[in-house]
């Protein structure tokens, strides 16, 4: 018996693979940002590693609050959504029986299999067929707000620990060099097996991701040597 054949296409990872290097990328340039503006400022080294420390920290919940608020704002809509959904079946069936079928009409299907279809899928399940075929509502797109919450900071505080450990074991005197050039080495990196992965050039997506994370770290940089100096 010939083995399944399974299909992988990089669309597949595109979704999770963007929101773990977009995650790692906000952790590593917000804490960098931080350790370089405040280095600039001529701040003791312990200020310097407590300020990574609680950058880390702050910036890890707060990724996890505003996940926790966006995807519960979309959990509730879909509950609500949902609920309306199964009112219409309850007060209808045949009106969304003819519904389904129509959707499955526009995506190429003759009209009796189309119906067919509808009445075999609504005979399982009446309400998981709507969502997913008329809503786009499916048991892996359900927003999950705990579970988006704290991937979202665990993301973010993987790429942040690049930065702090930096600036808890460097020597102060080239600490702020070492910062900097870990930071972008690291970001080019994550741009890199981002586009790779993607199936897009390498080469523009290093130098897009490295580019503005060398203006974040050098605007904070500036403002930390400008209020270092007026000090």
């Amino acid at each position: 018996m010939p083995g399944r054949h399974k299909e992988r296409h990089r669309l597949e990872s595109i979704s999770w693979l963007r929101a773990a290097v977009l995650g790692a990328n906000d952790g590593i340039v917000s804490t960098a940002s931080l350790v370089t503006g405040v280095a600039s400022a001529h701040t003791a080294h312990g200020s310097i590693v407590l300020t990574a420390m609680a950058g880390l920290v702050a910036g890890a919940m707060s990724m996890a609050t505003g996940e926790y608020v966006s995807v519960s704002s979309q959990a509730d809509t879909e509950k609500a959504v949902l609920a309306q959904e199964q009112a219409e079946l309850d007060a209808d069936f045949p009106r969304e029986h003819r519904e389904l079928t129509a959707i499955y009409v526009r995506r190429g299907l003759d009209f009796p299999l189309a119906r067919q279809v509808a009445e075999k899928l609504m005979a399982h399940d009446a309400l998981g067929a709507h969502a997913r075929d008329e809503l786009g509502i499916s048991k892996v797109t359900r927003a999950r707000p705990l579970q988006a919450a704290l991937a979202s900071a665990c993301r973010f505080s993987v790429g942040a620990t690049l930065p702090a450990m930096i600036a808890a074991l460097a020597p102060e005197s080239v600490l702020l060099p070492a910062t900097t050039l870990s930071a972008l080495v690291s970001l080019g990196i994550l741009g890199g097996l981002a586009a790779k992965a993607g199936g897009a050039k390498v080469g523009p997506g290093v130098i897009r991701v490295v580019f503005w994370s060398a203006l974040a770290m050098g605007v904070s940089a500036g403002v930390g040597a400008l209020f270092g100096a007026v000090a």
